[in-house]
């Protein structure tokens, strides 16, 4: 006899079968997919390959030379490791070096970047002549360093130069710029801030401009004068680009070559951390593998300052 089991709604319903998962279907790529990826491969590619060979290729090329002692023009080298960093860091020229690296970058960083706002500031006045003054200020940037160098370098001769027969009018003889270190340091780093203020000037006055109107207007109408409404407000909402030029003009200047190579041939005070790679290896040593170890500790200051400037510098930048 069957047993049939009833419910209020009539005899109970059997359980469902299990439902079998539809099979997942890869989405196809569509032709206009396709053709986007050529075309991208087909631009992106030879720069790529440029920079693999330009860029990538010798900075490996170079850190395998750092390991080597080898003297420029050899066809030999003998493997020695670490002998060339630590030759670096336990010579006396380690810390005049990096000392001199140091406040070549802080100095020409901390002017370029303040006198450049200073100038971003009088070329945002709406006063006749400005478009004149922004081109003038820029020009220096795209100059040759070369040539910026040699005409300074007259400036700065302290037996016909500009500056000396200026000082010999007013009754004050001229400082040996290129004979005392120091003084030949900052007439670099007077020489590199003038051709590159125009670089941070109109970088920050592209930021000025940029600056939301409405917001300024609102401070004004709240009694806010020009000062406090730079301070408290224009100088906030020009973070980013100040973490921008900070950042390019750090590694501009941690590289800066040509001025210092036009100016003090020899290094006198001005040795900085490219400089003395260019003097080893290139000078009166010839030593190649020493000049590469300097070359990859410079690398490594430049990434280093990157990360570190990315990681956390950027955590106070306030983006709008």
């Amino acid at each position: 006899m069957t047993d049939t089991r009833l419910t209020d709604t009539g005899p109970a319903a059997a359980p469902p079968a299990p439902s079998t998962p539809a099979p997942v279907r890869r989405p196809r790529i569509s032709a206009r997919s396709r053709r986007d990826f050529w075309v991208f491969l087909a631009l992106a590619l030879p720069n790529l390959v440029l920079i693999a060979v330009f860029t990538y290729r010798p900075l490996f090329a170079n850190i395998q030379y750092s390991f080597l002692d080898w003297t420029l023009g050899s066809p030999t080298a003998r493997q020695i490791g670490l002998e060339n960093y630590a030759m670096f860091f336990g010579s006396e020229d380690a810390p005049r070096v990096l000392g001199t690296t140091a406040v070549f970058t802080v100095f020409t960083v901390g002017l370029s970047m303040v006198l450049g706002l200073a100038v971003a500031l009088a070329l945002n006045a709406k006063v006749p002549g400005t478009t004149f003054a922004r081109s003038a200020v820029f020009a220096p940037y795209v100059l040759s360093g070369v040539g910026v160098g040699l005409v300074w370098m007259f400036i700065f001769d302290p037996g016909y130069g500009l500056l000396a027969w200026v000082l010999r009018g007013l009754g004050a003889s001229s400082p040996e710029w290129f004979n005392d270190p120091q003084l030949a340091l900052a007439m670099v780093i007077i020489v590199y801030v003038w051709k590159n203020l125009g670089y941070c000037a109109v970088v920050y006055l592209a930021g000025l401009q940029s600056l939301p109107k409405d917001v300024m207007e609102a401070a004004a109408l709240d009694g806010a004068g020009p000062t406090r409404r730079f301070l408290s407000m224009g100088l906030p909402l020009l973070s980013p680009t100040t973490f921008f030029l900070l950042i390019t003009t750090i590694l501009s200047s941690l590289q800066a070559f040509d001025l210092i190579r036009i100016m003090t041939p020899l290094g006198n005070g001005t040795s900085t951390l490219i400089y003395e790679a260019y003097l080893q290896a290139f000078g009166a040593y010839n030593r190649a593998g020493y000049s590469a170890a300097i070359s990859v500790v410079l690398f490594l200051i430049l990434l280093v300052v990157t990360v570190v400037q990315v990681r956390y510098v950027e955590k106070k930048v306030h983006y709008s």
